[in-house]
């Protein structure tokens, strides 16, 4: 009776325990519960704050980019006119010459010779015909009293005839001895810079032929051309902006140009087109352009390596964008604009050139009064609701 009892007494403690431990757990239970809920709410995460601006929409002078090389306007072979022995070389490797510069001395001696010659036969021709004129004179005042025969009268005046033509020949004669004598001083044709000298003093050249000697040459330096190649698709791109108007005449003489060194990042350098090629190469799709540039201070060297920029005279007005708020989507460019809701969405856009080396010209895709998202690019997805900053683009 005593073990029934005692049997009894410990289950019903164990089932008191059993009831307040599960009382405690339902309590925690409900308690942390609670707990979760408030915080959940207490943390819903914020929008994100994202500057929102309208394009820039304002006439811009446009331009083409093309690369090419500089080429001297004039670049001559200096070769004697006579042949002879070098005396003297006046010019130093690289030297900066003038026009008319004496640059080589040839051996004068053979040439004053052969001037004095000729001078001598002048005056034995002179002489002659001083003679023969003066027999024509005595004949001439004869015949109108025919004391003189016909035949002997046309004997002295085709001997007159023949003196003076002597006298032309030996005037000829003294010119061009003049003229080698001349010669024997190679000068600078242009103006410009020379190369190396190709011959020192002692050395026999050739003169006056197309085997003449090659002594040096010269380039010009100032003005300089900047010849170019632009691709068949940018002629077609100009061609249609002629026909719809956007840039009248296209690519023509006289447009202005601006062309910027290997090591220089502004467009220093401006000049004027002075040429455009009448055909497309056939072999590489590309047609030839030139630009005269001012060179004053000699920078630029023919052969140097360039990029050009040839304006529209004809600004237009188009929607400017940040350079830098432009993605990529695969393969096309794209931006984020804010729909309704404050959602953001992605519009494809057909980009033009870099203006003003901060804003982008946009030339499809957008319209003047879309909110371009400006900043926090990275922060944002497609159908994000975000708050927006208005913000008021500058093209300062």
């Amino acid at each position: 009776m005593n073990l029934n009892m005692k049997t009894r007494k410990r289950k019903l403690h164990l089932g008191m325990a059993s009831t307040i431990v599960l009382a405690v757990i339902l309590s925690c239970f409900l308690s942390g519960c609670e707990t979760s809920r408030g915080n959940a709410q207490e943390e819903a995460p914020a929008l994100v704050k994202v500057p929102v601006a309208s394009p820039l929409y304002q006439p811009v002078t446009e331009w083409d980019e093309y690369t090419g090389r500089f080429k001297a306007i004039k670049k001559v072979e200096v070769r004697a006119r006579v042949g002879g022995y070098i005396d003297e070389v006046k010019v130093n490797d690289g030297e900066l010459v003038k026009a008319g510069d004496v640059l080589f001395v040839i051996d004068p001696r053979p040439y004053r010779i052969a001037l004095k010659q000729a001078e001598a036969q002048l005056d034995q021709a002179k002489a002659v015909q001083r003679q023969s004129e003066n027999a024509f004179n005595r004949v001439k005042e004869l015949k109108s009293s025919k004391a003189i025969s016909t035949e002997e009268y046309d004997q002295r005046e085709q001997a007159l005839y023949a003196a003076s033509a002597v006298v032309n020949a030996a005037e000829t004669n003294v010119a061009q001895a003049e003229l080698d004598m001349q010669w024997t001083q190679v000068r600078a044709p242009i103006s410009g810079k020379v190369s190396e000298e190709f011959v020192t003093e002692g050395n026999l050249i050739n003169g006056g032929s197309d085997q003449a000697t090659l002594l040096t040459t010269i380039v010009s330096l100032d003005p300089i051309y900047f010849y170019f190649e632009g691709s068949e698709s940018a002629l077609l791109k100009q061609s249609r902006q002629n026909q719809n108007g956007t840039r009248p005449g296209g690519p023509n003489p006289n447009m202005p140009i601006a062309v910027k060194l290997l090591d220089e990042d502004q467009f220093r350098h401006k000049g004027t087109l002075n040429f455009m090629d009448n055909e497309v190469d056939f072999g590489t799709g590309t047609f030839r352009g030139r630009a005269v540039i001012p060179n004053p201070d000699f920078v630029i060297a023919s052969g140097m390596f360039g990029t050009a920029r040839v304006f529209n005279d004809n600004p237009n007005p188009v929607l400017l964008i940040p350079d830098e708020v432009i993605a990529n989507d695969q393969s096309q460019k794209i931006v984020y604009v804010l729909s309704e809701g404050n959602k953001v969405t992605m519009k494809p856009v057909t980009l033009g050139p870099l203006h003003n080396a901060r804003y982008r010209i946009v030339r499809s895709g957008l319209e003047p009064d879309d909110q371009v998202i400006v900043g926090n690019i990275q922060k944002i997805r497609p159908q994000m609701e975000v708050e927006p900053e208005v913000r008021q683009l500058t093209n300062n």
